[in-house]
């Protein structure tokens, strides 16, 4: 049975900067070599449609919109249809072709190297066709999940406005992004959910907050006047969640070295709205998220199911109140 399954809404992934994504992993790579590699991947990308690669492994539906260059429109979709039908591709196609981000794995010495493509498919004409469809595809309840690159300068207010239609229609607005945009839409108290990182969360509160579960809470805090929920992501140190009704750390209780941190910070944001929307219980949704991410990290994301994950990856969620730990949940 589809454990997404329910009256919590649809989620819908936005990408405003699409991409493909040729993964090459080899071992001992060495510059200015010719090398053999082991694996290469490629597969639809950028973050919006990683985060829906991750909610399908798990089992849980979503609808990817966004930007899409129209000469290989079809060749996502494609790739989109092998998993079953849990990613519903609702693209608006404009003229070109999507760009290609290549990263070089070496898993012998744990390293990788990531090469993108500057290019972009945002423009004044491209945002308010995406902004249209949008209005017809969101309805009240839906989960909008805006992640990765967003367009800044004079494109920030056409982006904004975008962002805004879908709030508009009552949906819940998860925003997970970076730069002038992100502070834009935060300091517009369009998100229902924020998620940097600990810079991005420095970035946004214009101070270099500590590195510690402490700081960071206090940090997220200040924000809760202009979103419902922060997380933030630490790396191998875990994650924390700062709503309004209460404060969650989590991390991994095991260790093992990561073959690639490709993609992490998009499986741990699946598996947060996976599980929050799930059982509507935060910690749970942290536990998820943290479990999605290690298996990333891990490399068992491409080798085992989600069911074998949930079994064999182990985490500790603590619930925090006024700065002290009140035990695992």
């Amino acid at each position: 049975m589809d454990a997404c399954v329910g009256d919590s809404g649809r989620i819908i992934t936005v990408g405003v900067s699409p991409a493909w994504d040729v993964t090459c992993r080899g071992r001992g790579v060495e510059w200015g070599r010719h090398m053999n590699i082991d694996e290469q991947t490629i597969r639809p990308a950028g973050k919006a449609m990683n985060v829906s690669f991750a909610l399908a492994w798990m089992g849980c539906p979503s609808i990817a919109a966004g930007l899409w260059g129209r000469e290989d429109h079809d060749e996502m979709a494609t790739a989109v249809g092998r998993l079953g039908g849990l990613i519903e591709p609702r693209m608006t196609t404009v003229e070109g072709r999507t760009r290609r981000n290549i990263s070089v794995v070496d898993t012998q010495a744990h390293r990788e190297m990531h090469l993108r493509d500057p290019k972009s498919l945002a423009s004044l004409d491209n945002l308010a066709r995406l902004r249209d469809d949008l209005s017809g595809l969101v309805r009240e309840g839906d989960w909008c999940v805006f992640s990765g690159a967003m367009p800044g300068d004079e494109l920030l207010a056409p982006t904004v406005d975008l962002v805004r239609t879908c709030g508009g229609a009552g949906a819940r607005l998860v925003i997970d992004t970076y730069g002038p945009v992100f502070k834009g839409l935060v300091d517009a108290g369009l998100a229902w959910l924020i998620s940097p990182n600990v810079e991005e969360l420095r970035e946004l509160v214009g101070s270099q907050v500590e590195d510690s579960p402490a700081a960071l809470v206090e940090a997220a805090k200040g924000l809760l006047d202009m979103a419902q929920m922060v997380r933030v992501s630490r790396g191998e140190k875990g994650a924390i969640l700062v709503t309004k009704t209460g404060v969650w750390t989590g991390c991994a209780t095991a260790r093992r070295p990561a073959l690639s941190t490709v993609g992490c910070g998009d499986y741990l944001l699946a598996g947060f709205l996976a599980g929050l929307r799930e059982t509507g219980n935060p910690a749970v949704g942290l536990a998820r998220g943290l479990k999605a991410s290690t298996a990333r990290a891990w490399g068992w994301s491409e080798t085992k199911s989600w069911p074998q994950v949930d079994k064999e990856i182990t985490v500790a969620i603590e619930s925090v109140r006024n700065g002290v730990s009140t035990g695992r949940e």
